[in-house]
């Protein structure tokens, strides 16, 4: 929002005008929000261990996984800030997506921040509980799902289908539960990838540069016609929001790199996973976020999998463990060499996920 201050002397000094682009306020952004994370970072992570807020490990997990225990965790708790921050500077604080984007960042983070405080508290892997934490997730998601709704008009209910220009299947109010489900659905498997070392924090940032891309073009009147996708006015401001996640996304990395000085917790992935999914819906490619995020997929279905397997067969298993890089984990892989294949998987998603823009 301080851009347009800076923007209203341009009549003073033409080069201000530049402050006007989206393109150089998301750049700006990244840069911004990187800068705030790298800044902040250190004095959080002193701040957490001084509070003793440390992470609890689940005793069934990997036994590798028991010398992180004490780790300070709500690192999320920073990189919310390096957004907001990134975003009172570059992003226009009239624009409703960008305001549905806060909330949903806020909202989610709320939820997870309350669960790792719980956790914390009880010495416990169980927060807040299964149940209510997602009655939370499905009420904000639903707050959000109906404000996208009404912001976008006639064409929020319709989808796009990728690699299809003409399968535009229009959902009526069954739009409503479907943005629901994309929403908690994208909190919820980030929150299940978040097991490793910095294993969920790229994969977002790779989804987020994605969607900062997807955001501009959906946006921009003359590139949505010529990529034969929904035209979105006020959507490119999007952009800017994706933006700070990546360059905020990269500042956690810095701490968050094997062996991690500090975990994301509950408080990152759940806002960070509804925030992808706010992008998805506001930016009207819902359906390219099972791509973008291919890894959060997998590693979602190896849980159910498991799950159900495990149900229908009276204690058998699928995977050693899951989600699907503890099983991996459990066949004896370094836990570093897990975590960059995981991203270069990720890379391949996202760049086929971006190839579909064009193949239609």
């Amino acid at each position: 929002m301080l851009w347009k201050l800076v923007y209203s002397l341009k009549s003073y000094f033409s080069p201000l005008n530049v402050f006007h682009y989206v393109t150089f306020r998301t750049a700006y952004s990244m840069l911004t929000a990187l800068f705030v994370s790298l800044l902040i970072g250190p004095w959080f992570i002193e701040k957490l261990k001084k509070l003793k807020v440390g992470q609890v490990i689940r005793k069934e997990g990997p036994e590798t996984h028991y010398s992180k225990a004490g780790t300070p965790t709500m690192g999320g708790l920073f990189i919310i800030a390096s957004i907001l921050v990134a975003l009172f500077i570059w992003g226009d604080l009239s624009n409703t997506y960008v305001l549905i984007c806060i909330f949903s960042l806020l909202s989610f983070g709320f939820v997870g921040f309350l669960d790792d405080y719980l956790k914390i508290k009880r010495k416990d892997s169980k927060g807040i509980g299964a149940k209510r934490k997602f009655l939370l997730q499905v009420l904000f998601a639903f707050v959000i799902a109906v404000a996208l709704v009404k912001a976008m008009g006639f064409k929020a209910t319709v989808l796009q289908f990728p690699f299809f220009k003409s399968l535009t299947p229009d959902l009526g109010w069954f739009y409503i539960p479907f943005a629901v489900f994309v929403i908690v659905g994208c909190s919820n498997a980030v929150n299940l990838t978040d097991g490793l070392d910095g294993l969920a924090i790229v994969p977002v940032s790779m989804c987020a540069g994605a969607y900062a891309l997807i955001a501009y073009l959906a946006g921009h009147s003359k590139f949505a016609k010529y990529l034969h996708i929904f035209y979105v006015p006020g959507a490119g401001e999007v952009a800017v929001v994706a933006a700070a996640v990546v360059g905020a996304g990269l500042g956690f990395l810095w701490f968050n790199a094997h062996p991690a000085e500090v975990f994301m917790g509950d408080t990152g992935s759940l806002s960070l996973g509804a925030l992808l999914g706010t992008m998805a819906l506001a930016t009207k490619h819902e359906l390219l976020l099972p791509i973008f995020g291919g890894i959060f997929v997998i590693e979602t279905l190896s849980v159910i999998l498991q799950v159900a397997y495990f149900k229908a067969t009276g204690g058998k298993r699928i995977f050693k463990m899951a989600p699907f890089h503890h099983h991996v984990e459990k066949q004896g892989v370094p836990e570093p060499k897990i975590i960059v294949r995981f991203w270069i998987v990720s890379l391949i998603f996202v760049l086929i996920g971006l190839s579909t823009l064009k193949v239609r």
